[in-house]
């Protein structure tokens, strides 16, 4: 699974396989935390993270939402996606 990005103590990563179940998310670590982010909805479907964090993941979700889009359709194509950039 690649990270796809890194800010903040912050990992992301997005699994790239074929038929990679659906709807489209990417994996995010926080020290002991992870969860899983729904891009379409910029919202955590799965897991949690601490407050701080989660704001700045979905904020960075809703602002990369076509970058993130894009290497869905990368992976679910077995293709490796894009390095995205992080919040600044």
């Amino acid at each position: 699974m690649p990270t796809i990005c890194m800010f903040n103590g912050i990992i992301i990563r997005m699994y790239c396989a074929p038929g990679e179940h659906n709807p489209p998310h990417f994996h995010v670590y926080y020290q002991d935390d992870t969860a899983v982010v729904d891009i379409k909805e910029a919202s955590i479907s799965e897991g949690e993270l601490p407050n701080k964090q989660k704001k700045l993941v979905l904020a960075w979700a809703e602002l990369r939402k076509e970058e993130l889009l894009a290497d869905w359709t990368l992976a679910q194509n077995g293709e490796l996606p894009f390095k995205i950039d992080p919040l600044r």
